[in-house]
C-alpha cells in the first residue's frame, strides 16, 4: 500500500534521507521512529507529495507520487505535526474546503462533516471561526480533514501532540478500526510506549537510513536485544547514553 524504493533526499551536500526501501502492506499500522534529524519528517513529506525526492520512488496505493501525483494524493490523508487551519473559516467551512480539493461536495459530504465533528466533539463549534479554537481543537480538526474524503492510506506525524487523553484514545481506536478494515497507517512518534503498543510493525530511522525494521520480535532478533523494551532497543541503535556515561556527564 506504501512502497519506497531507494528513496533519497539531498539538500546540497547534506543527505537527509539515504536510499530508504520500505514496503508497508494493506491493513498495517506502521510506526516510523527515530531521533530528531533522523529523516522521518522528510520521508513522510515525500510520501505525501510535499517534497520531491532527489532519487528513488514512492508509491501510494499503487500510484507513483511523482508521476501520478493527483491519483496518489486522492488516496492519501496527511496529518502534519503542526495543525494549520485558515483562521477566518469556521470548522465546517474548513472541512468543506478540504473536501472540495478532492472534488467532493454536496449533501453526502455535509453529512460526513457532521459525523467527523461530532466524533471529535467539535459539533458545538461547527459554525465558530477556527481562530477561536484551542491547539487541541485545531489538531482534531486537521485529523478530521485527513479523513473527510475516506482515504486508503493515512500518514501522520506526531498524532497525539496537543490531544487530551480521551481524544488520544479515540484516535488510537480510529487508527485500529481503519487498518482492521484494510487501510494503511504510517505514523511517526517520539512516544515509544505508544508505538510499542499500537504498531503492528516498526521501522527505526537513524542517519537517514533504516537501522532496523519489522515486528518487535524481529527487531529484537536483528539487534540481539533479548526481551528488551522498544525504548532500550531504540537507544541501542541511536546511541543513547548508558547508565555509566550518564553518571559521568552528571558528575555522579
Amino acid at each position: 500500500m506504501i512502497e519506497l524504493k531507494n528513496l533519497t533526499k539531498r539538500y546540497g551536500k547534506f543527505t537527509a534521507v539515504n536510499s530508504i526501501s520500505l514496503e508497508i502492506p494493506r491493513g498495517t499500522l506502521y510506526g516510523l521512529l527515530g531521533p530528531n534529524g533522523a529523516g522521518k519528517t522528510t520521508t513522510m513529506r515525500m510520501i505525501a507529495g510535499i517534497l520531491r525526492p532527489t532519487s528513488g520512488s514512492v508509491s501510494v496505493a499503487g500510484c507513483d507520487v511523482v508521476t501520478q501525483p493527483m491519483e496518489a494524493k486522492q488516496r492519501l490523508g496527511f496529518i502534519p505535526d503542526r495543525p494549520f487551519v485558515y483562521d477566518k473559516l469556521t470548522g465546517a467551512e474548513f472541512l468543506r474546503f478540504v473536501a472540495g480539493l478532492y472534488g467532493q461536495s454536496g449533501a453526502e459530504i455535509d453529512r460526513r462533516i457532521d459525523e467527523l465533528l461530532d466524533l471529535f466533539e467539535l459539533g458545538p463549534w461547527k459554525h465558530e471561526l477556527t481562530e477561536s479554537y484551542s491547539h487541541g481543537m485545531r489538531q482534531k480538526l486537521i485529523i478530521s480533514s485527513a479523513l473527510v474524503h475516506r482515504p486508503e492510506v493515512i500518514v501522520v506525524d506526531e498524532p497525539m501532540v496537543g490531544l487530551d487523553p480521551k481524544s488520544a484514545r479515540l484516535l488510537k481506536d480510529i487508527f485500529r478500526h481503519f487498518v482492521d478494515r484494510g487501510g494503511t497507517v504510517l505514523m511517526s512518534t517520539h512516544t515509544l510506549e505508544i508505538a510499542e503498543v499500537m504498531c503492528d510493525r516498526i521501522g527505526i530511522v537513524y542517519g537517514g537510513q533504516i537501522a532496523a525494521a519489522g515486528t518487535m520480535a524481529e527487531i529484537r532478533e536483528q539487534t540481539s536485544s533479548g526481551n528488551a523494551s522498544l525504548e532500550d532497543v531504540f537507544l541501542k541503535l541511536t546511541g543513547g547514553l548508558n547508565a555509566r556515561e550518564l553518571s559521568d556527564v552528571l558528575g555522579g
